[in-house]
């Protein structure tokens, strides 16, 4: 008898976590590899063709999906204008997902240390996949696999960006699919 109501409580937090990934990774059609606790919530781990449907979504709004890691200068200088985007572009259907480039070894301690450091709320993805020839040029045959690096899209175009942004640069972008 003591056995139901724990059962159901194991019931309605596993929905509840599964409605939570729902909905800041509507994208997500597989299961990922595995999980990276942080305060701020799960983050899944991927290989490339578990993140290949966030590359390719249709339907309204510009994506921004920036690729970082935490060992990367010019990507952590840059992860601000991206957090700024996403607050200030939300309503205008602007979606902002960052692609951690991390190896295993810092998913545990040092990612969830440095995402809840600086405050970061854009839904965070890691990929593993260590098939960089095949993936990379799938993402952008531009690519030459330097981070940071940045694909921005929507419905109609599709642009690619192997640089650092500066707010200003960032916001010209998203100014130039808006008003397209």
């Amino acid at each position: 008898m003591n056995r139901i109501p724990l059962l159901l409580c194991c019931f309605l937090s596993a929905t509840s976590l599964l409605q939570s990934q729902q909905n800041r990774y509507p994208w997500l059609e597989v299961s990922p590899k595995t999980m990276v606790s942080t305060r701020v919530g799960d983050i899944p781990v991927v290989d490339f063709s578990g993140l290949q449907p966030l590359l390719e979504q249709d339907g309204p709004g510009i994506h921004v999906i920036n690729f970082w890691a935490t060992w990367c200068a010019p990507c952590i200088k840059e992860l601000p204008h991206f957090e700024s985007l996403r607050e200030d572009f939300a309503d205008r259907g602007v979606k902002v997902t960052l692609v951690s480039l991390d190896m295993p070894a810092f998913w545990e301690k040092r990612l969830p240390a440095f995402i809840e450091k600086r405050g970061i709320e854009s839904p965070v993805v890691v990929l593993d996949d260590p098939r960089q020839n095949d993936w990379i040029p799938r993402v952008s045959p531009q690519w030459s696999g330097a981070i940071p690096a940045t694909l921005i899209y929507d419905h109609e175009r599709r642009e690619f960006y192997e640089q650092s942004f500066d707010g200003p640069q960032l916001e010209a972008v998203i100014n130039s699919f808006l008003n397209d």
